[in-house]
């Protein structure tokens, strides 16, 4: 699955720390593609087991973490752990069947 990052259209170049969930009920190969994001910023990719993240060329790897992680089964409790753990959720998505996903990022 492809996952397209972008900041939104009154953001310029994205430059704040982001974290992602990736989670699958099987494991899958998350290829990730860019435009606008600066460089050197913290970015962590949590994926599900059996998971991983592959980066385009460049030094956007340099900056991000890639973690494996086992997360609750249903979606209300994948919520409910990230508000937890993270003290806020800005966006949620589930998709059945995708090989590309588009996320604006963004205030």
């Amino acid at each position: 699955v492809t996952l397209h990052l972008n900041p939104i259209s009154s953001v310029h170049i994205h430059q704040k720390p982001l974290v992602f969930l990736l989670n699958s009920p099987l494991p899958l190969v998350w290829k990730l593609k860019t435009e606008r994001l600066a460089p050197g910023i913290r970015r962590v990719f949590f994926v599900s087991l059996g998971s991983v993240v592959q980066f385009e060329k460049g030094n956007f790897s340099l900056s991000a973490e890639t973690e494996e992680k086992l997360f609750p089964e249903k979606n209300e409790h994948l919520l409910q752990w990230a508000q937890k753990e993270f003290g806020a959720v800005t966006s949620f998505t589930e998709l059945k069947i995708s090989r590309n996903i588009y996320i604006k990022v963004g205030e």
